[in-house]
């Protein structure tokens, strides 16, 4: 019996040294504290370029954006004008016709007085048909003849009695009633549209060279009055002054 509480004794105190031996096996392993990466602190060499890269990389589509506004205000040439404007197709047509598109939208500057379509649809019919088809003749000296060299505005306009033309003629000024004509009968109706090379006043005739006048164009429109057949009052006046062959 004495024997038997020894061994039950034995048992329990090497129980409770197996016990003890294993709780002292096992040391908490120690985990591992965080370390920061160092982190390179930008010099002043680094900064700079990537600063200046940065400013060019948004400069450069602002000044696109700043040419092409530029561009859109700036007004056109005398021909370009004309050629949006949509009243001046017969006149575009006869600058064309007489090579003078080059020249009006050349550095002049140039004042046009610009007659609108329905200026030279008051010629007596056919006439611009005749002086298209000669476009190096009278064409060219009428187109020369509504140029003036040099910026005339409004205001200059109102100031002179004549200005000399391209073509080498006067053109004469008054002004009556508030209205600016020209060689007596052509009233300026709009001023100063302001072209990149110059300006346009538009008119409401075609203006004649006074050495044409007489001496050119009255029997090329003699010509045309007796073709159309419409005209024999002024066929019978022309033939009467001698400036038709009937």
């Amino acid at each position: 019996m004495f024997w038997q509480k020894n061994l039950r004794g034995l048992v329990l105190a090497l129980i409770l040294v197996l016990i003890l031996a294993a709780c002292g096996g096992e040391e908490a392993t120690p985990e591992p504290e965080p370390t920061e990466a160092p982190v390179a602190e930008p010099t002043e060499e680094m900064e700079e370029p990537m600063a200046e890269e940065a400013m060019e990389e948004t400069a450069e589509p602002e000044e696109m954006m700043d040419e092409e506004a530029m561009a859109d205000e700036l007004p056109g040439t005398i021909v370009e004008i004309a050629v949006a404007d949509g009243r001046f197709e017969t006149l575009v047509a006869a600058v064309t016709a007489a090579d003078l598109a080059d020249t009006l939208s050349s550095e002049g500057p140039f004042t046009v007085f610009a007659p609108t379509d329905d200026a030279f649809a008051a010629l007596p019919e056919g006439t611009v048909e005749a002086l298209l088809e000669d476009p190096a003749g009278d064409l060219t000296q009428i187109l020369l003849y509504h140029v003036v060299e040099g910026v005339v505005d409004a205001a200059a306009v109102t100031g002179l009695e004549s200005a000399m033309t391209v073509q080498g003629e006067e053109i004469t000024i008054a002004v009556e009633d508030g209205a600016v004509i020209l060689n007596g009968t052509t009233e300026v109706i709009i001023t100063d549209i302001v072209a990149s090379n110059g300006i346009i006043h538009v008119i409401d005739s075609v203006l004649l060279p006074p050495s044409m006048t007489a001496e050119e164009m009255l029997p090329s429109i003699a010509e045309i009055a007796v073709a159309d057949g419409n005209f024999t009052t002024l066929v019978a006046a022309l033939d009467a002054a001698g400036l038709v062959e009937t």
